[in-house]
């Protein structure tokens, strides 16, 4: 089954006809066998038909919805195309040199017993913990040697203890011979469920198919950052929410966060915990990147909010899922691609191939993208029947419906991007950085073009507070 109609098969109406959608191109578009420009522009499609969904319910009215394979394929690197207007009105890449240098240590080493694993780098946090573990220093000659006295499940399990991110290379039939890979099998790629009852809640009025909708985004590092993104690029109030001690990546924050208004809030202190409960108060959507309970310990949980705010839509956004023997783990985009069987494909291609993993982000992008289907969809049964919904997204759960598209037999060379072309997908703004140039929303409606009412923020430059 396509992409396009698996998550159409999530929404309880007939798919759209094709004097409404068009979707053009396909793949190959990078140097990868998977289809993620066909399934990157399914995800949009997607989101763009339940904003007409939505539209419908305000107007009555829906409108034509246009999405580009390309295009969709150049969002999943967006972070790669920010860029800062210099002095002699040029435009430099944003470059965080502290995580460049993490990501490099970031790869596939060779273990004792002849298996792969990769040791995730990309904090400093979790790089002082995985170094620690390995007894090893930061640099990758040194790594190796320290991987290569560890049998690569041995490795796993000693990496979950130590609370840090990594995990050995599966192939597509060993992930779904785990336990875990047969738990996220048997559930769809969006899970939304009703956690309460509440009466139906009419779509706010107001130009734009998610004007009054208001969002607490509490999440960090692509896959949860893009779901506010989507959501503020239709209409909505989407309020970050974080605080000064907790790890970030400047470029992706710029890249994640146009459209948003940016608050902190440290949940260490009590004060400021009811601050957020006061904001949940007067939300429509809650969402959240943490660790499974971790929210609930501290009164967070989607039962407890639901209870609060009754018609609150709740998302989490995880690794590995909610449920399963691996749902307490922490993740990474490449996490993803190691345990599911992306990265193991061409392992046997020659003796010396090493695993390898996308080109680009692209289950954080295309996570984030279905983490928006299903607030909209969530929104939509909200409008028409009333409750209070628990929306669950993950990266494995993502990965997976990658891989079940299948893959191209080959691929033409000199497959990449032109700098015209990304210039033609992008835009200007004056924000806290100074002048950028970067991706603009690559999603086509005829009646309201997808656009950010407000350039990206700095951290923590806004009230906790509604507008």
């Amino acid at each position: 089954m396509s992409a396009f109609n698996e998550l159409m098969e999530l929404r309880p109406l007939s798919p759209p006809d094709n004097d409404e959608l068009e979707i053009t191109g396909s793949d190959p578009v990078l140097e990868t066998k998977f289809r993620l420009a066909e399934t990157a522009a399914a995800a949009l499609a997607s989101v763009g038909v339940a904003v007409n969904d939505l539209w419908e319910l305000k107007t009555g009215q829906r409108q034509s919805i246009a999405i580009n394979s390309r295009a969709a394929t150049a969002a999943l690197c967006s972070n790669k195309y920010l860029q800062l207007q210099n002095e002699d009105g040029g435009f430099d890449d944003v470059i965080d040199s502290n995580h460049e240098a993490n990501r490099a240590l970031t790869g596939m080493y060779l273990t004792k017993d002849g298996r792969w694993v990769l040791p995730h780098f990309g904090l400093n946090n979790l790089r002082e913990r995985m170094l620690s573990l390995l007894k090893a220093d930061a640099d990758k000659q040194s790594i190796a040697k320290a991987v290569a006295k560890w049998d690569a499940l041995d490795l796993e399990i000693a990496m979950d203890e130590a609370r840090v991110c990594g995990g050995m290379v599966r192939t597509n039939k060993e992930w779904m011979a785990e336990k875990h890979g047969q738990v996220l099998g048997a559930k769809p790629v969006v899970e939304i469920i009703k956690i309460g009852d509440s009466p139906p809640e009419a779509m706010p009025e107001g130009p734009r198919p998610l004007s009054g909708i208001r969002a607490l985004d509490l999440t960090r590092i692509l896959a949860g950052p893009i779901t506010g993104r989507t959501l503020a690029e239709h209409g909505a109030d989407v309020l970050m929410a974080t605080a000064p001690h907790l790890p970030q990546v400047p470029p992706y924050v710029g890249d994640t966060s146009h459209g948003k208004r940016s608050c902190f809030l440290d949940l260490r202190k009590e004060n400021e915990r009811q601050a957020l409960l006061n904001l949940v108060k007067r939300s429509d959507v809650f969402s959240q990147g943490y660790r499974p309970d971790k929210l609930r310990r501290l009164g967070f949980g989607p039962d407890t909010l639901a209870a609060l705010r009754p018609g609150l839509i709740y998302v989490s956004i995880s690794c590995f899922g909610e449920s399963g023997p691996f749902s307490h783990r922490a993740g990474w985009e490449q996490i993803a691609q190691i345990m599911t069987g992306i990265a193991a494909e061409g392992i046997q291609t020659t003796p010396e191939y090493k695993p390898r993993t996308l080109p680009v982000a692209a289950n954080d992008y295309i996570t984030g993208y279905l983490g928006a289907y299903g607030v909209l969809l969530a929104l939509a049964r909200r409008a028409n029947e009333g409750g209070s919904y628990h929306v669950r997204v993950s990266l494995c759960q993502t990965a997976m419906m990658i891989y079940r598209q299948g893959k191209i037999a080959s691929l033409p060379d000199n497959l990449s991007f032109s700098v015209d072309e990304i210039v033609r997908l992008s835009q200007q703004s004056t924000c806290h950085l100074g002048h950028i140039r970067h991706l603009a929303p690559v999603l086509q409606l005829s009646e309201t073009a997808p656009h950010w009412a407000l350039p990206t923020p700095k951290l923590g430059s806004d009230d906790p507070a509604w507008l």
